[in-house]
């Protein structure tokens, strides 16, 4: 088995239990770097499907883990700060953003 492989099936055993594609989303949204943001469609592209942009979205809404899986920092593709399930919805969005040094416009809700 490669290291590659390895540091793979590491991830994974953290990503938690979902269907397939939710947890190829989740375990693509946890390698977004701290302080960066894609938007739905981008990270549609990254899993292979880049017309389930609305899937990947509703994936980001099943995340039952919103700390470890962080969905906040996936936007819309308009620069809009899209959905959040996570306690304190897009308030709390935002304001995980702002703490990450990201700034999305008050006027792009």
């Amino acid at each position: 088995m490669s290291i590659l492989s390895k540091e793979k099936l590491m991830t994974d055993r953290h990503i938690p239990e979902g269907t397939p594609f939710q947890r190829l989303v989740w375990s693509e949204i946890a390698k977004i770097p701290k302080g960066s943001v894609i938007t739905y469609k981008q990270l549609a592209e990254r899993v292979g499907k880049p017309r389930a942009y609305r899937a990947v979205a509703a994936a980001c809404g099943a995340n039952p883990t919103p700390g470890p899986i962080p969905c906040h920092r996936v936007i819309a593709s308009d620069g809009s700060i899209g959905g959040y399930s996570g306690p304190g919805g897009i308030v709390a969005k935002r304001q995980l953003l702002e703490a990450e040094g990201v700034h999305i416009p008050q006027n792009r809700v």
